[in-house]
């Protein structure tokens, strides 16, 4: 695999807290550059960036992060804001004290909702896998499939760890035809993303790789 077709797959990704629009501005110009699939910005960023870029790149914006415990509806508005100023991609975060509750219909119809938000726009599902076990991942395999969503995430990159090869294998495994997977968090050069696509990642969430 060469390192274009490695780039093309990168999330372009900015989401610290002391983000300046001259740094997101940067990103976008890498981005633009070097041929990723995205940039994955702050929201209060989207609108800018969507005029900044004029199509020439898509923006991904993020939803419910880093903790996923906004309430649904506070998440539908902020997905639907986000639509509105511009974002083509929205990577959300599941409600993790929910799962850990086995509430499952209420994770369910809470991805439902966002997806109808999103007006046919991307989304992906952020699942924070290093808080989970192996059977709430496998849940969630299923929940996201049967919700319709585009992608299942493994991280923020704000929480104790990563992706990790099991997780992508193990997503691999469960979720169902044509949802995509995405390994976000520590994937910090070419051979980690590389090995992280031949475990079954279809795209890449890195702040890094662009700039390599």
């Amino acid at each position: 695999m060469d390192k274009k077709e490695i780039i093309s797959k990168v999330d372009h990704t900015l989401l610290r807290q002391d983000a300046t629009w001259e740094q997101i501005k940067s990103l976008c110009d890498e981005g633009v550059e070097s041929g990723t699939a995205s940039v994955c910005i702050p929201p209060s960023y989207v609108r800018q960036a969507a005029e900044y870029l004029r199509g020439q790149l898509a923006v991904c914006t993020v939803i419910g992060f880093p903790n996923g415990y906004s309430t649904t509806g506070t998440k539908v508005f902020e997905t639907a804001d986000a639509v509105a100023n511009g974002a083509d991609e929205i990577d959300m975060v599941i409600n993790i004290g929910w799962l850990k509750d086995k509430r499952y219909d209420e994770i369910l119809s809470e991805i439902k909702e966002i997806k109808k938000a999103c007006g046919g726009k991307t989304l992906k599902v952020i699942i924070e896998t290093c808080l989970l076990t192996d059977e709430e991942k496998v849940s969630m395999c299923r929940i996201v499939s049967e919700a319709g969503a585009d992608f299942i995430k493994t991280s923020t990159g704000f929480s104790k760890a990563g992706a990790t090869l099991h997780d992508i294998r193990l997503f691999k495994q469960n979720v169902a035809p044509g949802v995509g997977i995405k390994a976000a968090g520590g994937v910090q050069t070419l051979e980690d993303a590389a090995a992280f696509i031949e475990a079954g990642a279809s795209r890449i969430g890195s702040s890094r790789l662009a700039k390599l």
